[in-house]
């Protein structure tokens, strides 16, 4: 079933983490944040809306690394259910698609839901001091890619909060799988 997370709630702030990443590193925010802004994105191996998108995910990614914004992609999903989203999965999977940007493993869950991410893809967009400036969606694609001129969204929106500080006043949320919580 698929899911859709709440509008942008402007200005909240992004929640710091320490996350191991599949490069053997562990990751903290402040070592993402980059000088103009941050996209935190939540997504994972198996779900069909971040495969139809990974290479956008990887286009739009690079080119707003080239413009000071930092990037970084947190996989939360059970793992023990979907042994495709297992951290080893994980590695193989940024290995063999060059992922330019830290791909993290939240196996506690304790990262998404402070983050209130809902589902893969979630797009969380900061502004250089670490506001929410942007939650919606990377493109008009849903579980399968949208058309190859398809408006950049998220891009146009992070290059916006680049360049003013501000993201969109319209936004349309993003869809996806739900995130794959453990059981309580």
């Amino acid at each position: 079933m698929a899911v859709s997370p709440p509008v942008c709630d402007f200005g909240w702030p992004a929640p710091g983490f320490d996350l191991p990443g599949t490069d053997g590193q562990r990751w903290r925010l402040d070592q993402i944040s980059g000088p103009k802004g941050t996209l935190v994105m939540f997504i994972c191996n198996h779900c069909p809306y971040v495969q139809s998108i990974l290479d956008r995910i990887l286009r739009d990614a690079s080119a707003l690394q080239a413009e000071g914004i930092g990037v970084v992609a947190i996989s939360a999903n059970d793992a023990a259910d979907y042994p495709e989203d297992s951290f080893d999965n994980m590695a193989k999977l940024a290995r063999e698609r060059a992922f330019p940007f830290p791909y993290l493993y939240d196996e506690s869950q304790s990262v998404a839901k402070a983050y209130g991410a809902v589902c893969t893809p979630d797009f969380f967009g900061f502004d250089a001091g670490g506001g929410l400036q942007y939650r919606g969606r990377l493109d008009a694609s849903a579980k399968q890619a949208g058309a190859p001129d398809a408006r950049r969204e998220l891009y146009e929106a992070m290059m916006q909060v680049a360049r003013t500080g501000k993201g969109p006043e319209h936004q349309i949320p993003s869809m996806g799988c739900s995130i794959k919580w453990k059981d309580a």
